[in-house]
């Protein structure tokens, strides 16, 4: 059987079962309670980037001060007020180094001990955390305290990985088809 192109499938909910996060709780009720649409768009209405007047009630609100919010709840960032010339800003200084430092911890370990060749084989959540850490730009913080020989190799196997056919990828035996229809909406 043929198989519709990655970036051009639907996203539909399979379960309704609460996650207990209350941002992705609303994220997946607009794709259970809405017309189906592709992962690309679905991004762009759930990140509030889009600039369809007639999508609007699709956008989830507030997502960066939310998100900001309950980085501040669990204690890993603070809220400070800035001034920048004429206007005050809230910013969000980091404030728990130690969750900074096992993040990168993790993205090093994932990169540099626990990579295959065959990325099937990489736990999908740490696969999830390098690849988005790179399409976030803030992949190069996590590597560049290594040394040079560490850092090529660590570059090579992520470039190697971005440079996967991710319709190839998603169609394989046990893959998670959701992870590479992200990373194709995210590299298109």
């Amino acid at each position: 059987m043929r198989r519709r192109n990655l970036s051009s499938r639907c996203i539909v909910v399979k379960k309704s079962v609460p996650t207990g996060d209350a941002l992705l709780d609303e994220a997946l009720k607009h794709i259970r309670d809405n017309k189906p649409e592709n992962t690309k768009t679905w991004i762009e209405y759930l990140s509030g980037e889009t600039w369809n007047p007639f999508k609007l009630p699709l956008q989830l609100r507030n997502v960066r001060e939310r998100i900001a919010k309950n980085l501040v709840e669990k204690r890993i960032c603070t809220t400070e007020k800035q001034n920048f010339i004429l206007f005050d800003m809230m910013t969000h200084p980091l404030v728990d180094l130690g969750s900074k430092k096992r993040v990168i911890s993790r993205i090093q370990d994932v990169v540099l001990n626990k990579w295959s060749t065959d990325v099937q084989k990489v736990d999908k959540r740490l696969l999830s955390l390098v690849l988005l850490s790179h399409y976030s730009d803030v992949l190069e913080c996590a590597l560049q305290h290594l040394p040079d020989n560490v850092y090529d190799l660590a570059k090579k196997r992520i470039d190697d990985a971005l440079q996967l056919d991710f319709f190839a990828e998603a169609n394989k035996e046990g893959s998670c088809e959701m992870l590479w229809a992200v990373m194709a909406a995210l590299n298109s």
